[in-house]
């Protein structure tokens, strides 16, 4: 359809989803041959007003945004148009910069997160009082969550039978190239400049980790993508385990801000690797994502409320000393001073050792799954809406088809097991970089070496504070019963 400048513009609505392929908004918006007007709103409110608040975003995830929306609108610029970029609430901006520009219609990609559709209702409530069509598309899923349910009509708490579901239902997802031009309209409204909206740290810049490792935006994705399929793709099934090699694709940040879909991840796996178990390994982790956000949209209290109401009783303790160790990297064993240094550092941690963390935290310390949660949201440049408290709940034994809580790791026979000679040790805990890779995960048994390096001895004993668990786990076991 031929554009013309002198129409009403079109505002596409970008979210999580700072790419241009395999974008249904924008690719709905270019079809209409109206101009374009591509906008984000920096929601520097949080919250939906009348005393609705949304979730701030963590540090990490800030400091991703921001080179994110730099990436999108580098792009949008070689296509003939601009990002405009406003702050506030989106579900008032929106119909001010719909009122400013003239805008027949605003199109944006459907969420699964809640404040996001509470957010959009609005919007198009405020919209359509302006004689405004608010048109939203799906899915930003594989499959939206609605549409895949059980034999009964409920939705999925188990994983095997939602995944199962799930592949039948994808099929051969189709995804779209991006748009060649963007028509531009006769006057663009005003943006705020990206740099205004202090996304990234600067006193103290702790940013130096996350900024030596990491590519944000669309073509760090694809570059993340293709380096994994003709690498560590092929090893997956077992190298994912391995914390100190390169096995697993890193992608996760790049879908947390959809800068590549799920659908084209889910092609270009299928269509570039040869079927074998490691492609399938790493499919059903892309399953386990949508299972989380799956989750999500059918409990959108996720990040707070545990979906088994008998661990509401459980018996915490928030001792602050403990949990300070614990996002130090301090607590006297080495792989869960690894993990935690790693993602200091870099916004990242390996997923084995997100395990390891996270049992140790909720199980060996009894800090409730929250706390762990909360510092992951803060820290982690890929903590996803869904994911994050997901994985949470998983490893505290209180979410959808989650380990069962007397699965307790033992901190030194996961080193021992995933990190055997001790390399990933080594590069986050240089303390212990001349231990002997025999007791590099126990390093108490050598006392003399280890008063040496000024590393901490454990702050629990493993043994004892598994049996305190599984005690308290007892415990509310049979309040239940």
């Amino acid at each position: 359809m031929p554009s013309s400048a002198s129409a009403a513009p079109v505002i596409v609505l970008f979210r999580d989803d700072l790419r241009l392929a395999d974008h249904r908004a924008l690719s709905a918006a270019v079809g209409t041959g109206a101009p374009v007007i591509p906008l984000y709103v920096v929601d520097t409110a949080h919250g939906l007003g009348a005393g609705e608040t949304a979730r701030p975003l963590g540090g990490a995830v800030r400091w991703w945004l921001h080179y994110s929306l730099e990436s999108l609108s580098e792009g949008l610029r070689a296509l003939g148009s601009r990002l405009i970029l406003r702050a506030g609430r989106p579900h008032e901006v929106v119909p001010q910069v719909a009122a400013e520009t003239g805008a027949a219609r605003v199109l944006l990609n459907e969420t699964v997160v809640p404040t996001h559709r509470e957010s959009a209702r609005r919007m198009a409530a405020a919209l359509e009082d302006q004689g405004v069509e608010a048109v939203t598309l799906r899915p930003d899923a594989l499959v939206w969550p609605s549409e895949l349910k059980t034999g009964t009509g409920g939705h999925y708490k188990v994983y095997t039978p939602f995944w199962k579901a799930l592949k039948q239902a994808v099929g051969d997802p189709e995804t779209l190239p991006p748009p060649e031009r963007l028509p531009a309209p006769d006057h663009w409204p005003d943006s705020t400049p990206l740099a205004e909206f202090r996304l990234t740290p600067a006193m103290p810049d702790w940013a130096g980790g996350l900024r030596e490792s990491w590519t944000p935006g669309e073509d760090g994705a694809w570059a993340c993508l293709h380096t994994f399929i003709d690498g560590a793709l092929a090893r997956y099934r077992t190298g994912r385990n391995l914390p100190a090699e390169v096995g697993t694709s890193r992608l996760s940040p790049h879908l947390r801000f959809g800068e590549i879909s799920a659908r084209q991840v889910w092609n270009a796996v299928r269509s570039m690797a040869e079927p074998n178990a490691s492609t399938d390994a790493y499919l059903s982790e892309i399953g386990w994502r949508e299972f989380n956000r799956y989750q999500l949209f059918h409990n959108p209290d996720l990040h707070r409320t545990p979906l088994r109401p008998e661990f509401r009783l459980f018996p915490w303790r928030e001792d602050d000393a403990d949990i300070r160790a614990w996002r130090k990297g301090l607590t006297g064993y080495p792989i869960v001073d690894a993990g935690m240094r790693e993602l200091w550092e870099t916004g990242w941690m390996h997923n084995r050792v997100r395990m390891i963390v996270g049992s140790f935290l909720v199980k060996d310390l009894l800090a409730p799954w929250q706390v762990g949660e909360a510092w992951f949201w803060d820290t982690l440049v890929d903590a996803d809406w869904g994911s994050n408290p997901g994985n949470w709940q998983w490893v505290a034994g209180c979410g959808a088809d989650a380990a069962p809580f007397f699965r307790v790791f033992n901190p030194v026979l996961q080193g021992e097991k995933f990190d055997p000679r001790g390399d990933y040790v080594r590069r986050w805990v240089p303390e212990l970089r001349e231990m002997d890779r025999r007791v590099i995960h126990k390093p108490w048994q050598a006392p003399l070496e280890l008063a040496r390096t000024g590393y901490p001895e454990p702050m629990v004993d493993h043994s004892h504070a598994r049996h305190r668990a599984l005690a308290a786990w007892r415990g509310i076991k049979d309040a239940a019963e």
